[in-house]
């Protein structure tokens, strides 16, 4: 459990070849007094292996659309920055994640943002939460 409503997570793989379903474990954040939670995966986009980053609202879909996030994932003079809604928790995982709602980041661009010779997944995503008025 995290409170506030900005956030700084690394994320480190040792073998980043292997993004067949690697999951990272759930940051939950207390923000505004309510819960949302942090999804960092690995998965197959067709045939281009992809690192999704996205918000989920443990609440309903019209509390939701209240709040807006933003996360931001970079280095090496490289900067990707995704904005957006949270999802509802009773959207289930699947459905989020293959409608591509969140912070889409091709394995490429991974291995650049993390440096070094490629042969681990350093990744800083870096966040934000606030209330749309």
């Amino acid at each position: 459990m995290h409170d506030g409503c900005t956030f700084n997570h690394r994320y480190v793989k040792s073998n980043p070849h292997e993004v067949e379903n690697a999951t990272w474990m759930l940051t939950v954040f207390n923000c505004f007094g309510r819960q949302f939670c942090l999804h960092f995966e690995a998965f197959q986009l067709g045939m281009a292996p992809v690192y999704m980053a996205f918000l989920r609202f443990m609440g309903d879909d019209n509390e939701a659309k209240k709040f807006s996030y933003s996360l931001e994932v970079g280095a090496n003079g490289r900067k990707l920055i995704w904005q957006g809604i949270p999802r509802s928790i009773r959207d289930s995982h699947n459905k989020v994640r293959d409608s591509q709602d969140g912070l889409i980041i091709q394995r490429n661009m991974a291995l650049y943002f993390s440096g070094g010779d490629r042969q681990e997944l350093k990744l800083r995503v870096t966040g934000r939460i606030w209330k749309e008025e």
